[in-house]
């Protein structure tokens, strides 16, 4: 299960709906930005051995230059991205970050998490549990009518035109959006067809592991990728359900630590670095970077977390990807004069503390350069968790809101998509919207393949449906409280950003 984690998940999923694990008739070495890399290695004990970012201008002499600095300070180079000015280190001594920061040519240093690093562990890499029954009478059934068997309960893909699109174009195979997120598993019958190994790798440390299966889940607990890339790219192959751009590639980047399913900074770098240099167009970012709910300026270690992976996302961005992150599942608005965070840091202890806005910022979800993307419901209004905010949202999609529940067929207000082992489930949250919003911009891209990101970011926005700030005061579970207040126009609020987003209009040329 995806465990809540006071005001927010840590996936950005809320928890898991009903499993379809009955029958039909029944339905509840990788090239990086820099070759150079080494084993980790334990420093003096000193201290908990800690895992920093070390960030400096670009270029193998510049770099070259700190990383003398990092093994003069007692650190341990992990990796180096050259291309981009990042290091990843570990060190035990509780100064070394200060000792850092205090280095000619370091822009910003800091420790990307509290609680110290855990003894490496050999991950057993390979096939999850084989697909049983369930997928084989779906299988059949399908056969017989000729159409995703479970199509019908897919509200969402109508919500956003997403099944008149691909009557017009399904998307292309040179078009690979990655799944940054916990493991997919590409044994799934929806999944494994347009499934790209050569663009997957295990992200977790920071040096990407591309060994057959690396990419997959730990355990069949950790679902949350695979939800997320059957949204995406779930095949029109009679099987299971349907994917908003069905016939475009998807890759697994895994970047979950195991046990905690905590995504810190040195594996998101690693995953944005791996996709931009393995050609991928589209990545999907349905997390936060942990331990920090938001990483604010004036913290030293928060500053250097949100630079790295700032510098990364825009690494990604400049080869040509499109980065699209979900909101979040706090109810907050993002464009508020302070917020509370009481759930930080969330690798050891939470403290209360009051952040600004404008100077701390949800990663990656508030990078320059990426698509933020609230959730609506299957009434198209903001899903009661999601996040909001006046400039804050660029777009919104279907994520689902137990409080707006469709007619028959469908019955449940929450998003049906693929599950490890070959089965499927509903799940909530800005998770599930964000991949609807990868897959259009997936779409788009398939459609213009000479579009730039910028330009098929505008086409996103251009081509929303806007429903615009709503009539009545926003009480989405009846208590009678207002949840939120919608600012804005017609065009452009805090609820929708430019609106929700519509895969037909991304399709049309």
């Amino acid at each position: 299960m995806v465990h809540l984690r006071s005001r927010r998940s840590r996936a950005l999923a809320l928890p898991l709906g009903l499993a379809l694990a009955a029958s039909v008739g029944i339905l509840p070495g990788a090239a990086s930005a820099s070759p150079h890399q080494a084993p980790p290695e334990t420093a003096a004990a000193e201290g908990p051995l800690l895992s920093y970012v070390v960030n400096t201008a670009p270029g193998r002499r510049a770099v070259a230059r700190v990383e003398r600095a990092v093994t003069r300070a007692g650190g341990t180079v992990v990796t180096s991205h050259d291309r981009i000015g990042v290091i990843v280190a570990h060190a035990a001594d509780p100064e070394f970050g200060a000792a850092l920061r205090a280095v000619d040519g370091v822009h910003s240093a800091g420790a990307t998490r509290t609680a110290p690093l855990k003894s490496a562990a050999t991950t057993e890499v390979g096939r999850p549990e084989k697909v049983g029954e369930p997928a084989a009478a779906l299988r059949r059934a399908a056969a017989a009518e000729g159409e995703e068997p479970l199509e019908s309960l897919q509200w969402d893909l109508p919500a956003i035109k997403a099944d008149r699109a691909a009557e017009v174009n399904p998307g292309s195979r040179e078009v690979t959006v990655a799944v940054i997120d916990t493991g997919v598993d590409d044994t799934h019958p929806d999944l494994a067809p347009n499934f790209s190994r050569g663009q997957s790798a295990n992200c977790v440390g920071g040096v990407p592991d591309t060994r057959p299966g690396a990419w997959r889940p730990y355990t069949a607990d950790d679902y949350h990728g695979t939800h997320v890339a059957g949204s995406i790219a779930a095949a029109r192959n009679g099987v299971g359900v349907a994917g908003v751009a069905p016939n475009v590639r998807v890759s697994s980047i895994k970047v979950s630590e195991p046990d905690t399913s905590l995504f810190f900074a040195e594996a998101v770098v690693c995953a944005f670095v791996f996709a931009a240099d393995r050609g991928v167009e589209v990545t999907n970012n349905s997390y936060y970077v942990d331990p920090w709910l938001f990483n604010c300026a004036d913290q030293p270690d928060q500053k250097a977390i949100r630079e790295a992976v700032g510098r990364a996302a825009a690494y990604a961005q400049r080869k040509g990807a499109v980065n699209v992150a979900s909101a979040g599942n706090s109810n907050m608005d993002l464009a508020a004069d302070s917020l509370t965070d009481d759930s930080s840091p969330n690798d050891s202890t939470p403290a209360e503390r009051e952040i600004d806005p404008g100077e701390c910022w949800d990663v990656p979800a508030q990078l320059p350069g990426v698509v933020t993307v609230a959730a609506t419901g299957v009434r198209s209004l903001k899903s009661y968790y999601s996040n909001y905010g006046l400039g804050q949202i660029d777009v919104a999609a279907p994520g689902g809101d137990k409080y707006q529940v469709p007619g028959l067929p469908a019955k449940d207000g929450r998003i049906l998509s693929t599950m490890p082992e070959g089965d499927w489930a509903y799940l909530q949250g800005t998770s599930m919207a964000g991949p609807h919003v990868a897959g259009v911009a997936a779409l788009a891209m398939s459609a213009r393949p000479d579009a730039s990101p910028q330009e098929v970011q505008w086409l996103l926005k251009a081509g929303a449906d806007n429903p615009g700030c709503p009539s009545e005061p926003y009480d989405p579970d009846g208590d009678g409280k207002i949840n939120a207040e919608c600012e804005g126009t017609e065009h452009v609020n805090s609820f929708y950003g430019f609106g929700i987003v519509d895969a037909l209009d991304a399709v049309k040329k």
